[in-house]
């Protein structure tokens, strides 16, 4: 089982993704470790990325998902998959690859970015990934409220995977 947390910058990918995989007993791949360097000094600079900034780390993605199946193991990763077209670079039909569309509203998105530290997006491209989200519709995801904590996340995600 693949499982893909994603959404806009802010929205706990990683957190939501570390916790998923230690619940389940697997790795955890954050996308962000498959962008180029071009593309993170472009981010930290407040420069959106473009499709073609994107096509190349969507296919890096791609490989390592396939990698991971080959081995038959079970891994959670964290990315933006903002659009329908990436998400379906990353599923590749591949009905084994399950993501998890964690919705915030805009101020709570803005709060959670502006208080981390360490991270190279800049906070001015939320409005950038909140224009260029496609929501995914019920049967391309499973959709969680990231007011709620993270533990009440992962379980809400967990016994969505088993109704599945």
């Amino acid at each position: 089982m693949i499982l893909i947390a994603m959404g806009v910058s802010g929205c706990g990918k990683t957190t939501i993704g570390e916790a998923l995989a230690a619940r389940l007993g697997c790795d955890f791949a954050d996308a962000d470790s498959f962008h180029s360097q071009a593309n993170k000094d472009k981010m930290h600079k407040g420069i959106p990325l473009t499709d073609d900034d994107r096509w190349p780390w969507l296919k890096a993605i791609r490989a390592s998902i396939v990698e991971k199946k080959a081995d038959n193991t079970t891994h959670v990763y964290a990315c933006s998959a903002l659009k329908r077209v990436y998400r379906d670079i990353l599923r590749d039909g591949d009905r084994d690859v399950t993501f998890v569309y964690l919705k915030g509203t805009p101020e709570l998105l803005r709060e959670r970015i502006k208080t981390r530290k360490g991270h190279f997006f800049d906070p001015a491209l939320l409005q950038s990934q909140l224009d260029t989200l496609e929501p995914p519709t019920a049967d391309e995801a499973i959709e969680v409220d990231i007011a709620m904590p993270p533990e009440k996340i992962v379980d809400t995600v967990l016994v969505e995977i088993k109704q599945r």
